[in-house]
């Protein structure tokens, strides 16, 4: 599923119109990429959490030439899923 059909889904269960349902699911999104941006950990009871997880630098592989090459520290999204939703899909 994409954008646009989960647009498309959400106006129908929600009886709103596309144009309704695309700003809330852009808001939606841009409130979590906000919250995680300042380190803050976004819990959906039932669905699952978003966090930011730190990567450590690490040492890589250029795979053409083998050589060595520093890979640099980072932070990454994470999902974790509830077990709600995994027991959903797993139905």
């Amino acid at each position: 599923m994409n954008k646009t059909e989960l647009v498309n889904v959400v106006a129908a269960e929600a009886a709103v119109s596309k144009k309704d349902a695309e700003a809330v699911i852009a808001a939606t999104l841009n409130a979590i990429s906000e919250a995680l941006k300042s380190g803050d950990k976004v819990q959906l009871l039932g669905f699952g959490t978003f966090e930011v997880k730190d990567v450590a630098a690490r040492e890589g592989r250029n795979p053409k030439t083998g050589e060595t090459i520093e890979i640099a520290a980072c932070k990454k999204p994470s999902f974790s899923a509830a077990k709600a939703l995994k027991d959903a899909v797993n139905a």
